[in-house]
């Protein structure tokens, strides 16, 4: 049986897409950027430092990467603390080693739990986004508006005041949105959040309370989601973001410029037979000279100063 007509018509139908909160266009048909110094591919590094609870409570939603067995699931708590307590000081070895710029997503409980950690992070140098409160308080529909504005306003008035910096990027986790997470996020002095991995090039984002940017933190390479939810080896992860490199250099260089997005977390690469593998990775992305590797809000703030003067 056909379908009525009204089940076909829908009032905010538009051409590309079905909202109003960006422009929809093609990455190919923009006029190319380039970026500082002459490169044509950004290269942001970050890193995701989480706290799962060992009881979560799974509301609105249970993420990714939570506690799966009875309680207590020490097995998977211990693994993700892992992260925490040594795998993230490897990493700021090899950044040290290798001169990778890096930022950090930060689940603002660390700050509270493990301020010997942020103290790390501060004499390591890097840029810090807001990451939510912990990885048991998504922001998703269920949510109640004036529960997710105290969340967001307690996750960054913690990490602002750990860290002195202004706090200006965002990285929900899980990458979740409740419809009026980005009005939020403006209303608390966000300029930019990583959630939306629809591009390769920062876009500008509307809420109703004032214009974001939307800088895209893609998953497709991240190393959780390639190495634990893919069962890919770490290896093949590593060839993984070399072969993204290529691709996106040689793109970069007929067509303008691109962003390569890298997501990271210390309680995958961080074991002891990932790391090589990380580091071969990075030094590989970080040794072609059309690379550009910069922290978050430099990448936004160079692209916009070159998009205005084209």
């Amino acid at each position: 049986m056909a379908l009525e007509r009204n089940h076909l018509q829908y009032p905010r139908r538009a051409y590309g897409m079905d909202h109003d909160r960006y422009e929809w266009s093609m990455l190919t048909d923009r006029p190319p950027i380039q970026w500082p110094h002459g490169k044509t591919l950004a290269v942001w590094v970050n890193v995701s430092l989480e706290h799962f609870p060992l009881n979560p409570t799974g509301k609105p939603v249970k993420l990714p990467g939570s506690m799966t067995m009875p309680y207590p699931d020490l097995r998977h708590y211990t693994l993700r603390d892992y992260g925490n307590r040594v795998g993230i000081y490897r990493f700021l070895k090899a950044f040290k080693h290798l001169g990778v710029q890096a930022s950090f997503a930060v689940n603002a409980e660390l700050a509270v739990r493990y301020p010997a950690l942020l103290a790390a992070l501060a004499d390591h140098g890097g840029e810090v986004l807001g990451h939510s409160w912990n990885m048991d308080t998504p922001h998703a529909g269920g949510l109640a508006e004036a529960d997710e504005a105290a969340l967001i306003e307690r996750s960054l008035t913690t990490l602002r005041a750990a860290t002195g910096q202004a706090v200006k990027g965002w990285l929900s986790p899980g990458k979740l949105q409740s419809p009026q997470t980005p009005e939020l996020l403006h209303a608390h002095g966000v300029e930019y959040f990583a959630d939306w991995v629809n591009d390769e090039l920062p876009y500008p984002f509307q809420t109703s309370r004032g214009p974001l940017w939307a800088l895209p933190l893609t998953t497709e390479i991240e190393d959780r989601f390639v190495v634990m939810d893919n069962q890919h080896s770490e290896e093949s992860w590593s060839e993984q973001v070399k072969d993204a490199c290529d691709l996106l250099l040689a793109e970069s260089q007929e067509q303008g410029g691109r962003l390569l997005a890298i997501s990271l977390h210390p309680w995958v690469m961080g074991q002891p037979h990932r790391m090589k593998h990380l580091e071969a990775a990075l030094a590989y992305v970080l040794s072609q000279s059309g690379v550009w590797n910069a922290q978050p809000g430099e990448i936004l703030e160079a692209f916009v100063r070159r998009s205005s003067e084209r």
